[in-house]
């Protein structure tokens, strides 16, 4: 095969002339340039039949030809890829040029990860408002609502709420520092903490986003069931996915962003619709038409549990659930690298963020505590029912409104399957990451000229069948097995950030940097993350007693409870201590000063930033009411 080499300096047409034509060189595969006849490769205008079929021959081969592996485009000085000490080595590739806003005092390695810098700021924003809301928030907090009750269910989340601000702004602000690092966030640890803790924190990630797509298959089997438990579940998993498959693998990144844009604008108008249809159920305005107010607070309680003891199992039983529900906040920031102007786009995410987590999670579980009993029958977790449904349904149906649970449920549908489109997204690029770092097999790190991580994508595929066990009448176990993997492993993750964030800040004041320096400075400061880490230490510690000790146990230890509910803590050991063996490398935490603060770090010149941020709050000056609104809220 022979493809021809065209020069795409110039967009200008020009007519050529017998004096002017050369014979021009052809290049195969292999690399080997052939001067052959023009004639053979040229249009002619009396060959009609050439003209028509060319544009077809053409777009056979770029699409068959983008599934090649991308090559490296020379723009400028050279990169640098991660090595396993977290040092830097140079690669044979050339990174992107720099941005205005970049200083020249130090270096700033830029690596060509060859991902398409396709999402916009308004998929960014929409991602960071909806992407996450799935099985956690929609299915699993039922277990939440009946083993601890209303109060426990609010107050725990509200716990979360603060650990989930903080680390988005932890996220937000290495994110905008180290835009082009391989890897993103899951490679902060590695370079900050320890080789160990990195390999062992991103690999947990990594486990938890590839059991979320067959989770979220599951997931959507058993929201079918509400409509129809005849046909075979199996029969709704290929159809979701072979469209999850077609997104991936042959739109790519614009696919994955306007889809997402889509998917999260439904889940978002869902949520606005269910909370004005609580408020009315809750008054008295629809359903049974009799008021409930604060009913289901006083009969059958506010808490489940009759003694204290039992009251704050309850409410460290709905932490884990809560980290769950919140699981995904933090994609906004593997995003970065692929976002054409990260420091404007990550402020506006962590600004939408605030919102999600005061209306789509708080008022919503306020208004689920509420509107439906923590003793219903059919809340999953009471083993009463033959069928459980998401409390957001039960809500509506249980008060006796018609039409609506079937909106809702539809809504859950599509939330399930964007969360399981997001694990497409998330998984294949973590894959591609840990190879990019000598994490895993070096074939994975496969990125195809389209920037899909094409082989990691198709082991991710390989994984998602395990959806299929939906069939199965141990579909509900499975479903809880895969969920104590992916609800504890946020755990891992957002500690991860937060001590990353942590340790950076303090090399950054040893090593006598300037935070001035940063796109983006976090708004909670270092305080914020070290209460996160704090925090998430004394969740490991709760999880494990409700893990050991649990509901219904009569207080002896369970140990399928156990690995059911803590699975993911013996995984992160086992890898944890298995590279240390395997590496000897033994290092608990990296000294401060030896942190290398310039790999991959995008510096930003202060005196550029000022003068871009005042003529931004002059364009909002002259700007209609609208856009000073927009940018207000926004």
């Amino acid at each position: 095969m022979f493809s021809k080499v065209k020069n795409y300096g110039s967009s200008s047409k020009k007519e050529s002339t017998a004096e002017e034509f050369t014979i021009p060189e052809y290049s195969r595969d292999d690399g080997e340039k052939y001067a052959g006849n023009s004639n053979d490769y040229s249009q002619r205008d009396s060959d009609n039949t050439s003209i028509e079929s060319e544009p077809r021959t053409k777009l056979v081969h770029r699409f068959v030809d983008s599934f090649k592996r991308a090559q490296d485009v020379p723009t400028g000085r050279k990169s640098k890829e991660i090595g396993n000490n977290g040092g830097s080595k140079t690669k044979g590739g050339f990174e992107e040029d720099s941005l205005d806003l970049e200083g020249s005092d130090h270096d700033s390695i830029i690596t060509n990860t060859h991902l398409k810098k396709a999402m916009k700021s308004r998929h960014v924003m929409m991602m960071s408002l909806g992407t996450g809301i799935g099985t956690g928030l929609l299915v699993a907090n039922a277990k939440g609502l009946h083993f601890g009750g209303p109060a426990a269910l609010v107050i725990g989340y509200v716990l979360v709420s603060f650990v989930t601000y903080f680390m988005i702004q932890a996220a937000g602000e290495m994110a905008v520092t180290y835009p082009t690092l391989p890897g993103n966030f899951n490679a902060y640890s590695s370079i900050f903490v320890s080789n160990a803790f990195g390999f062992a924190t991103v690999w947990i990630f990594c486990i938890q986003w590839l059991t979320v797509l067959p989770l979220e298959l599951i997931t959507a089997s058993l929201t079918i069931k509400y409509w129809n438990d005849k046909i075979n579940a199996d029969v709704f998993i290929v159809i979701f996915y072979v469209f999850l498959l077609c997104i991936h693998l042959f739109g790519g990144v614009i696919a994955y962003g306007e889809t997402e844009f889509l998917f999260n604008l439904c889940k978002i108008l869902m949520v606005i619709g269910f909370i004005i249809m609580s408020i009315v159920i809750n008054a008295g305005g629809a359903g049974n038409r009799e008021y409930i107010g604060g009913k289901f607070w006083h009969d059958p309680g506010a808490f489940a549990g009759k003694t204290a003891g039992s009251r704050f199992k309850g409410i460290c039983y709905v932490l884990v659930s809560g980290y769950f529900s919140y699981g995904g906040t933090e994609l906004f920031a593997l995003s970065v690298n692929e976002q054409s102007n990260p420091r404007r786009s990550t402020p506006q995410a962590s600004k939408s963020s605030l919102y999600r987590i005061l209306i789509i999670y708080l008022l919503t579980m306020i208004l689920i505590g509420f509107n439906v009993p923590y003793d219903s029958d059919e809340l999953m977790g009471s083993g009463g029912s033959a069928t459980h449904a998401s409390p957001y349904v039960l809500a509506a149906s249980l008060n006796g409104v018609k039409i609506a649970p079937h909106f809702i449920n539809a809504v859950i549908l599509i939330s399930v399957i964007s969360v399981a489109n997001s694990s497409l997204y998330a998984a294949p690029r973590l894959m591609c990451s840990l190879a990019q770092q000598g994490y895993a097999p070096k074939f994975l790190d496969y990125v195809d000229r389209q920037g899909r991580p094409l082989l990691a994508l198709i082991a991710c595929l390989l994984v998602g069948v395990i959806g299929f066990v939906a069939a199965s009448p141990k579909e509900e176990e499975v479903f809880t097995w895969l969920a104590a993997i992916a609800g504890l492993s946020e755990l891992f993750t957002w500690s991860s950030i937060m001590l990353s964030h942590v340790r950076f800040r303090m090399a950054m004041k040893l090593q006598n940097r300037s935070l001035e320096e940063l796109g983006y400075k976090a708004t909670t400061g270092i305080y914020g993350s070290i209460y996160g880490v704090c925090f998430n230490l004394l969740v490991f510690a709760a999880q494990f007693w409700t893990a050991l000790f649990p509901f219904g146990g009569d207080g002896k230890a369970n140990a399928n409870s156990f690995f059911a509910n803590y699975l993911a803590m013996p995984i992160w050991l086992v890898f944890y201590f298995g590279y240390m063996l395997w590496t000897r490398d033994f290092q608990l935490l990296k000294p401060l000063d030896k942190i290398d603060l310039d790999f991959h770090r995008r510096i930003y010149d202060p005196e550029l930033m000022r003068q871009e941020d005042e003529e931004s709050k002059e364009r909002l000056r002259n700007g209609s009411f609208m856009m000073r609104m927009y940018h207000f809220w926004c």
